[in-house]
């Protein structure tokens, strides 16, 4: 149950800042630059919720958004996942097509990534 309840928050957490990040493109018709793991990209601050951003998320990793990284133009990342590969997977269910290796969401070189743009 309880790692059901993480799995949940952590889905609502990528959809929020799905939102934010496709929310920042529309308005200034690109990406925000690469940053490293829980910083804000750059003019991000009122759009995300900053202190869920920076801290450990609910599969023990950290967010990070990925521009031009790992063959993706654009993705919501998460790295240093404590959670096992089986729950990621369970998550992928979820909100893809359950296969790490395809899809939307895909583990690339140990982070997961909602990939926004290809």
């Amino acid at each position: 149950m309880q790692q059901s309840a993480r799995n949940n928050r952590f889905i609502n957490d990528l959809r929020v800042f799905t939102q934010s990040f496709e929310q920042y493109a529309l308005e200034n018709g690109a990406w925000p630059p690469n940053v490293g793991n829980a910083v804000v990209p750059a003019n991000m601050t009122t759009a995300l919720q900053i202190s869920v951003w920076r801290n450990v998320n609910s599969v023990g990793g950290q967010w990070n958004w990925d521009r031009g990284l790992n063959g993706f133009t654009a993705a919501v990342s998460t790295t240093n996942v404590t959670a096992s590969d089986e729950q990621m997977t369970d998550i992928d269910r979820k909100i893809d097509d359950g296969e790490l290796e395809t899809g939307l969401f895909q583990k690339t070189n140990g982070r997961f990534s909602w990939i926004m743009e290809n």
